[in-house]
């Protein structure tokens, strides 16, 4: 069965319960009019975020001429509609007016994105306050990390990730992440796990571009004996982990691969584009000892269309392997995706110990 893309969750169901929705709170909305420009000729080829953007310009085009008022229509709007642990990301066309039209209003935006992140998510929307005012847009994220909300707490430190995937890159916190800290130091610890996986990623963006100072903060940060904590320098180094980078595998225990030996190696010599790729062995220890932390990842590095090859790592499993041996079977999927090309060609397979490469391997990939 074919999965449902979330821009598909704009159904016609949808717009007219929206449409409904306003209606209630402005009787002068003109619900047809607004189902009629949202449905235009190019609908279908809008992907999710323009979808997001379409959503808002037709609000606003049915929408009162205030601004101010405009927001005091759709908040129990965004209410009513949006909602959910980990927000309605179906609801973000609410957070989008705000930076749309509202970047002129800073004190009645910041409340209304406020207000939109608990029932959405205003992590994209912030970044426009953090590039035109980002000195008291700071300062009230750094408020944010002490709400009574989660969703409001998130948003503090998924606002200000330097790299956020799909959202305009903080070109400031990529060259000096210093004034982000203070708000992953607040929320490291926080009670809920969607706020400190955000701590995490936000961090993981961090050491990209500075991961030294990633190092250091992991070093101190991993001394506390919460486990949710070390989750989130974990979680946080994770970049730094399959780069490999030695301080942070000496950090997690995965440091040593002496005692290891490779044993009964096996892989597919070619693979079909849309079929698996396959090897197989065993690890054992050199004495009659337990092979203790490991951390087993392989590597691809998939043909490019210029003949040169790009790198990515997958992780197999870690932990504590309790016995001398380890036997080890995985498969790669060359399934056809739009978010990846396969050129066929001459491909390379690295198995990775604690970081060390014990094998190296070349296939073919065929059409």
């Amino acid at each position: 069965m074919a999965s449902t893309l979330l821009k598909d969750g704009y159904t016609a169901e949808y717009i007219e319960n929206l449409a409904e929705l306003v209606h209630e709170q402005d009787p002068f909305f003109n619900r047809e009019r607004f189902i009629t420009n949202i449905f235009c000729d190019n609908w279908k080829k809008k992907p999710l975020k323009e979808r997001m953007q379409h959503i808002a310009c037709c609000l606003r085009l049915s929408l009162p001429d205030n601004y101010r008022d405009c927001i005091e229509v759709l908040k129990p709007v965004a209410q009513a509609i949006g909602g959910g642990a980990q927000g309605d990301l179906l609801s973000m066309y609410f957070p989008e007016f705000v930076s749309l039209f509202g970047i002129k209003n800073y004190k009645t935006s910041i409340k209304a994105l406020e207000w939109f992140t608990q029932y959405s998510s205003s992590e994209f929307a912030i970044r426009a306050f953090l590039i035109q005012y980002p000195e008291k847009t700071l300062i009230q994220m750094q408020k944010w990390a002490e709400h009574k909300n989660y969703h409001v707490r998130r948003l503090a430190s998924e606002g200000c990730r330097p790299r956020l995937p799909w959202g305009v890159a903080l070109a400031e916190f990529k060259k000096d992440p210093a004034p982000i800290l203070p708000i992953l130091e607040k929320l490291k610890a926080d009670d809920s796990l969607y706020v400190r996986r955000s701590v995490a990623n936000n961090l993981n963006d961090i050491s990209k571009d500075h991961p030294k100072l990633v190092l250091s903060l992991a070093e101190q940060w991993f001394q506390d004996e919460s486990n949710d904590i070390r989750w989130v320098v974990k979680h946080g180094c994770r970049t730094l982990l399959k780069t490999p980078e030695p301080r942070a595998l000496e950090l997690f225990g995965y440091s040593g691969t002496q005692h290891v030996s490779l044993k009964a190696w096996k892989a597919d010599k070619s693979v079909a584009v849309g079929d698996n790729f396959s090897f197989a062995c065993r690890l054992e220890a050199n004495q009659p000892v337990n092979l203790g932390k490991l951390r087993l990842e392989y590597a691809i590095h998939f043909l490019r269309a210029n003949q040169s090859w790009s790198k990515r790592v997958f992780k197999i499993s870690e932990g504590d392997v309790n016995e001398c041996h380890k036997s080890v079977q995985k498969s790669h999927s060359f399934k056809l995706l739009t978010t990846r090309k396969y050129y066929p060609g001459k491909h390379k397979l690295q198995l990775l110990v604690n970081g060390k490469v014990f094998k190296e391997a070349e296939f073919d990939l065929i059409n």
